[in-house]
């Protein structure tokens, strides 16, 4: 069970971008579910049953444990399940914890940055240094195509078509989607094919990813969180800012400009609407705020 933790922690803290408190929260909160598996003969996470989860639920609130806390454990078996099962890391035909009613004072907002910090961030890196071409290239993709940090990574050059515009993202549970690039990344891809690529790939060790590193290989998920940090810092950017919030960027900002939801749906990879509905709370936050901001009698 240590691996499997490790790596969905991993997970939130370069994928999601998840504060090290937060972090620390789903690593107590995994910890007591693996030793209450432990003590009750359950050796893997694969043979997991939904029992089991109800079970260590019960036990902690005969303890006298709180709706919260007793909501936060669920919310992190859910989520660890959930990722463990779309990467392919365990072998189950159901999730032992989709049973189990997820708490609705769980559903949090996603943030997003304003059109402004975008900009700026777009325009940290410095363009006459090789690896602040690919830098530019990667944050241009990941705003305008709204990827996981790992579809970034994971990218061959058979997924990226210039000619045509679109990208071919390989997301959760192998899913292949086509979202379209746009000029700006576009270009910014082109330049760093022409003047950066050449001299990374000549190195032979990871020719066959489109994005390398100094040394010609692929890109750890880990660079990239560090890279997106550097650059929020050189553009004077306030808060957290991680990768997975481009990809909030992107959702919202389509939707502030009137996409259509199911687009966003597709283009983002969800496997169901209702996830992709939360980026339109964001917008309706936004409404109000311009309500109360302009309308007469606000």
């Amino acid at each position: 069970m240590e691996k499997e933790q490790k790596l969905f922690l991993n997970y939130l803290a370069v994928e999601c971008g998840l504060s090290q408190n937060t972090l620390e929260a789903y690593r107590r909160d995994l910890n007591k579910f693996a030793a209450f598996l432990k003590k009750h003969g359950v050796s893997s996470l694969a043979r997991v049953k939904p029992e089991n989860i109800q079970k260590f639920l019960e036990v902690n609130r005969n303890k006298g444990g709180a709706d919260n806390s007793l909501a936060r454990y669920l919310v992190s078996i859910k989520m660890l399940f959930r990722y463990l099962m779309a990467e392919k890391i365990i072998k189950i035909k159901k999730d032992p914890a989709s049973l189990q009613e997820s708490p609705r004072l769980w559903k949090r907002l996603p943030q997003a940055l304003s059109y402004q910090d975008i900009e700026k961030l777009l325009a940290a890196p410095d363009r006459t240094k090789p690896l602040g071409v690919r830098d530019k290239a990667i944050i241009e993709v990941l705003y305008a195509t709204g990827a996981r940090v790992s579809e970034v990574v994971n990218l061959r050059f058979p997924d990226v078509n210039l000619e045509f515009g679109y990208l071919k993202c390989l997301g959760k549970g192998q899913k292949e989607r086509i979202v379209p690039l746009g000029e700006e990344a576009i270009h910014a891809i082109k330049k760093y094919l022409a003047e950066v690529r050449p001299g990374l790939a000549a190195k032979k060790t990871g020719a066959e990813l489109f994005f390398l590193d100094r040394l010609g290989k692929g890109l750890r998920r880990e660079t990239i969180w560090k890279m997106i940090n550097k650059y929020a810092r050189l553009a004077g950017l306030k808060g957290r800012i991680h990768p997975h919030l481009l990809r909030h960027s992107f959702a919202t900002h389509l939707l502030e400009h009137g996409a259509d939801l199911r687009y966003v749906q597709e283009m983002l990879g969800h496997a169901s609407v209702s996830t992709t509905q939360i980026y339109t709370h964001v917008d309706k936050k936004r409404l109000k705020a311009i309500h109360k901001k302009f309308h007469p009698r606000a």
